[in-house]
C-alpha cells in the first residue's frame, strides 16, 4: 500500500457542522499521528447534511438518521471521498453492505449535560425543557411530568442562543460535544447510572468502503477495540429492539473484566412507563444485546411496544 501523499491526500468527509468539523480534525490528528504522515496528507471535504438544513422540525418528522448520513454515504459510493467521521449515535444501526465502520475513536463522556438548572430536581415547577431528543423528553416526563417539553433543534451553538433568548428554560446536550468544542465549563453533567445516555453517545466513528482494503487498513491504527466493543453491542441492542428515531431507549454499558455490563431502560413517549434491565456478556457476544432487548420487549406495555419494532424478521 502507497501512503497518501500531499498532492494525491486523501479524503474525509464530515458535515459542516463546528462539531463535525472538531471530529473530524481529530480524526486527521489521530490518523496522521499513527502513521507519522502531515497533515496535508488528508484534506477535509464538507458536505451540506440534510438535517443541517431544516431545523424547524423534529428528526424523526423529516426522515430519521438518514438525514444526517445519506450525503457522505452517496459521497463514498461515488468515491469523491476516501472515509467519512460520525457521530455514532446519529448512524442508523442497518447501513449499506457496501460501508463498514473501520474504526472507532475512544469514546469520550457518555454524560448529557443540564444547561440552566444545577439538577433535575432544581428545575423550577413547570418550566419548558427544550429538546427534540424521544429519549431526553421521555426521562423528564418520567422523573418531572409537570415540566412542559419544547421542540429545540440545532446545532449546539443554536440551542445556546434559543435557551439565551427564552425559548426554553432548561436544555440538555451531550458532554462529549461540549468537550469537543472546549466549552467544557457549560452546564452540569447528570450522573450517567441515574439519568442513562443515548446508544452510542460520545463515540466517533469512522467509515469507508469494505472494499477499500488499504483505507481499513490504515483506519485500523486508530480502532479503540473497548470503544468499538461498547458501540456495537449499544447498536445491537438498538437494532434488536427495531429501536429508529421515535424509540426513548437509554442505555449505560461498562466494561466488566473482559466482558461488558449493559443497563438499558425503554419508554412510553410521554414517560409514564418506563422498563430497565441489563445483563453481562462478552465483548465478542453479539447474543447478548439482542437477550437484553428480548428482556425488555417481553416486560413493556403495548405504550412502550409500539416504538419498537422488535428484532428484523
Amino acid at each position: 500500500m502507497n501512503a497518501p501523499h500531499p498532492d494525491h491526500p486523501l479524503r474525509l468527509g464530515t458535515r459542516r457542522s463546528p462539531l463535525a468539523l472538531a471530529q473530524a480534525e481529530e480524526t486527521r490528528n489521530r490518523l496522521c499521528a499513527a502513521h507519522g504522515w502531515p497533515p496535508e496528507a488528508i484534506e477535509v471535504v464538507t458536505v451540506l447534511a440534510s438535517g443541517d438544513i431544516v431545523q424547524d422540525r423534529p428528526l424523526a418528522e423529516i426522515g430519521g438518521k438518514a438525514l444526517w448520513t445519506k450525503e457522505l454515504d452517496a459521497a463514498l459510493h461515488e468515491r469523491r471521498i476516501d472515509f467519512a467521521v460520525h457521530s455514532m449515535k446519529d448512524v442508523e444501526t442497518q447501513r449499506p453492505q457496501a460501508f463498514m465502520i473501520a474504526a472507532i475513536l475512544p469514546r469520550a463522556d457518555v454524560r448529557d449535560v443540564l444547561v440552566g438548572a444545577g439538577s433535575v430536581a432544581a428545575i423550577p415547577q413547570g418550566a419548558r425543557v427544550g429538546t427534540s431528543a424521544p429519549r431526553r423528553a421521555a426521562q423528564m416526563r418520567n422523573l418531572r411530568p409537570d415540566l412542559e417539553i419544547v421542540m429545540f433543534r440545532g446545532n449546539v451553538a443554536t440551542r445556546l442562543g434559543k435557551l439565551a433568548t427564552g425559548e426554553a428554560d432548561v436544555t440538555l446536550l451531550a458532554a462529549a460535544g461540549l468537550e469537543r468544542l472546549g466549552q467544557s465549563h457549560v452546564g452540569t453533567p447528570l450522573d450517567a447510572e441515574a439519568w442513562l445516555p443515548a446508544p452510542a453517545q460520545g463515540a466517533i466513528g469512522i467509515e469507508c468502503l469494505a472494499a477499500r482494503a488499504d483505507v481499513v487498513a490504515w483506519l485500523s491504527a486508530i480502532d479503540h477495540a473497548p470503544s468499538h466493543a461498547a458501540i456495537r453491542a449499544e447498536r445491537g441492542l438498538l437494532e434488536a429492539l427495531g429501536g429508529n428515531c421515535h424509540s426513548p431507549i437509554a442505555v449505560l454499558t461498562r466494561a466488566e473484566g473482559a466482558g461488558l455490563h449493559m443497563r438499558a431502560a425503554i419508554y412510553s413517549s410521554d414517560g409514564a412507563e418506563r422498563v430497565e434491565a441489563a445483563a453481562t456478556f462478552a465483548a465478542t457476544d453479539t447474543t447478548g444485546p439482542a437477550a437484553l432487548a428480548a428482556q425488555l420487549l417481553e416486560r413493556a406495555s403495548d405504550a412502550i411496544r409500539r416504538h419498537f419494532a422488535g428484532p428484523a424478521q
